[in-house]
């Protein structure tokens, strides 16, 4: 997948996927790379990045194989943020699918 697409709707895929529970960064990447290749590397910033605007708090807690976890919680303000872009998210999934089923009925005539 290409790099710049993938790092574009990481944000919204770290958002998601602390929307209903708290997770904690290893995890989040587990998750997503389940459903396709990221490096390890690209979410800890991020993280970091959406705690500084406030969008995650973060609390530490015991593991039971390791040194303690750092987990991310949404914010209220992240979850504004999280369900706006999940809007422009929808729009633009829409406008693409439109335009990719126009384009390929076009070449069918």
């Amino acid at each position: 997948m290409n790099a710049q697409f993938k790092k574009g709707i990481l944000e919204l895929c770290v958002l998601v996927l602390t929307a209903n529970s708290d997770k904690y960064g290893y995890e989040l990447v587990q998750m997503i790379s389940e459903k396709f290749h990221i490096a390890e590397g690209t979410v800890y910033p991020l993280l970091r990045r959406l705690t500084k605007e406030g969008y995650f708090s973060t609390y530490l807690k015991e593991s039971s194989g390791g040194p303690p976890r750092k987990y991310y919680t949404l914010t209220v303000e992240g979850n504004r943020y999280m369900e706006s872009l999940v809007g422009e998210w929808k729009m633009f999934y829409e406008g693409v699918n439109q335009i990719i089923e126009e384009g390929l009925a076009d070449g069918a005539k």
